[in-house]
């Protein structure tokens, strides 16, 4: 483990941390990317997500569906599958994760990646119907449409292309193996291990047993699934959060104004950024923004692809409403219960198993900067007088040293000694061995939505909401996630590819419940980071074929027509 964490930590370092120097910060190449080509595709398209928004409603609504036409699935069931994919973790964990390394600015740097992501978005989605492969005779396991990046790099840039495109459906395969799964299965352990105490394991066992029940299904069945989980887990989870935003009012207009404060001139993170830290605020935004939304990463535009219609377009305004929906109005949602209930910067009776994967070492530089520790990384020992630390390395829990450390749950009897980092335990200085220890510590993770969520609403509703909403959308999450897998391993290596990838994803969701939270999220960062590249450059070289298909789409206005075949049809079967 203490290898893997090693290797991790690296990579994460060369994919998020290298780029381009700003006055003593550098600003990652894949935030460039990432900021740069939503910018380009915004203009190139003439703010698209602005003055094509309410059109995206328009087809989501079925009114100018065609059942005749090709693909698998309803525009509804391909935005809901898509919806189910990024309405996820992200906008629970993802949202507190943010605000824990990068303070309340990091929402408003979420917002920009969402509103660039809009166009971003059209771009991909729209390029996958145009460049969608659909294969007549194919089974229901299999699915008669397969389409996404692979197939535009390939057939719209050129066969020269191929290995761009192998290359991409190899690392997103990869990458749907710990964002859309492993991230998923390890935040409800964790959940579940904290509000119930049950063994990550058998959470682990539970979920992906539901996951194998729906994926083994194909699309069809994973379609219906989510036309019913997302709607109804969305309306769920936002009811709860607005309940609590309506009921503390009075801190609404706080929280705004320290968004937007701390989103150019952040003061200091929790988890120790810094004073004045600005690109580490505006860098977890975005990370955490993409991770929800999903914009630019090539994953959505495969279940889009599946949509009965045969104007691409048609298929790309829905599209238009995914970063709306799961950023602009979920994320925000969660963020604003975090910072008006003040959980985000709170310290909470905590239970510290010495061998967890949310502990840490930390120790303070003399310019503010944190260096952090993983167990094996860690000093021999690190030394504690009635409660409190002594040496320059801290014990930490969600990377923040804890204040003061006892031995019992209720926190009356202080802690002297040392623990012992690379044994996973604590000893007393009368010999005595501790396995756990206690204090107060401020969460990170579902955990903290949950705990804002849990004192913004009466008795237990709050934590029921979140917990509920965890379960509900991490497995709507894999259950889309495998999808797009299977999608990439029939292109590399064709059907019979379909079913072994599957059975493998279903073991990746189980191994992601038994790793710790802090190395499978960054795992699904770095594949994140490597993944979105070949898109992003694709969605350039080919912006000018989308300008051309959407200045031909509106033009045209072929929905005119659809509307009329779809009234008929729901004429003719009243009769």
């Amino acid at each position: 483990m203490e290898l893997l964490e090693a290797v991790v930590s690296w990579l994460e370092e060369v994919i998020w941390n290298l780029g381009i120097p700003v006055e003593g910060e550098e600003i990652p190449f894949v935030v460039i990317a990432l900021l740069g080509t939503g910018i380009f595709l915004t203009f190139r398209l003439g703010f698209i997500q602005v003055r094509r928004l309410g059109h995206g409603f328009g087809v989501t609504s079925g009114k100018y569906d065609d059942p005749d036409e090709p693909g698998d699935v309803s525009h509804f069931q391909a935005l809901t599958t898509a919806l189910s994919a990024t309405v996820g973790i992200g906008n629970i964990a993802g949202v507190a994760i943010a605000i824990h390394w990068g303070g309340p600015g990091a929402l408003f740097w979420m917002w920009v990646t969402a509103f660039l992501g809009m166009a971003t978005k059209f771009s991909e989605v729209t390029l996958a119907q145009q460049y969608r492969n659909v294969e007549t005779g194919a089974g229901r396991l299999i699915g008669t449409v397969s389409g996404g990046p692979m197939y535009y790099i390939e057939r719209g840039l050129g066969k020269s292309w191929k290995p761009l495109a192998v290359f991409f459906a190899v690392m997103l395969g990869f990458t749907a193996f710990l964002t859309g799964n492993a991230v998923q299965a390890n935040t409800v352990a964790d959940t579940m291990n904290s509000y119930f105490g049950i063994p990550v394991w058998i959470t682990g066992l539970a979920t992906a047993a539901v996951v194998a029940l729906v994926i083994l299904g194909g699309i069809r069945r994973i379609g219906r699934v989510t036309g019913i989980l997302a709607p109804l887990m969305a309306a769920v989870y936002v009811f709860g959060g607005m309940v609590i935003i309506v009921t503390h009012l009075e801190a609404f207009v706080p929280a705004v104004k320290i968004i937007f404060a701390e989103a150019f001139n952040p003061t200091a993170g929790v988890a120790g950024t810094g004073v004045g830290a600005f690109l580490t605020t505006m860098m977890w935004g975005v990370r955490r923004g993409l991770f929800s939304n999903e914009a630019g990463q090539g994953s959505a535009p495969i279940a889009h692809a599946a949509a009965r219609t045969d104007e691409p377009v048609s298929e790309g305004v829905v599209a238009l409403l995914e970063p709306f929906i799961d950023t602009i109005i979920i994320c925000t949602i969660t963020g604003l219960v975090i910072i008006m209930t003040g959980v985000w910067k709170e310290a909470t009776p905590t239970e510290f198993t010495l061998v967890a994967g949310d502990i840490s070492y930390v120790e303070e530089e003399s310019d503010g900067k944190i260096t952090r520790y993983a167990s094996a990384d860690a000093p021999a020992e690190v030394r504690v007088a009635s409660g409190r630390q002594t040496s320059t390395v801290k014990f930490a829990w969600h990377e923040v040293e804890v204040a003061e450390l006892f031995v019992d749950a209720e926190q009356s009897t202080r802690f002297s000694g040392v623990i012992l980092p690379s044994e996973g335990k604590a000893v007393g200085e009368d010999g005595t061995e501790y396995a756990v220890l206690y204090g107060a510590a401020v969460e990170s993770g579902a955990p903290l939505t949950m705990l804002g969520f849990t004192r913004g609403l009466p008795g237990t509703w709050g934590g029921m909401i979140v917990l509920i909403s965890v379960l509900l959308f991490a497995i709507s999450t894999a259950i889309s996630w495998s999808y797009y897998g299977d999608r990439c391993a029939n292109y590399l290596f064709g059907q019979k590819a379909i079913l072994p990838y599957k059975m493998v994803f279903v073991g990746m969701h189980f191994f992601g419940a038994m790793v710790s939270l802090q190395v499978v999220w960054t795992l699904g960062d770095v594949a994140l980071g490597i993944v979105i590249l070949p898109n992003l450059l694709a969605l350039l070289l080919l912006s000018g074929k989308v300008r051309e298909i959407t200045d031909s789409y509106f033009e045209r206005r072929p929905w005119v027509e659809n509307a009329e075949v779809h009234k008929r049809l729901k004429e003719q079967k009243k009769k």
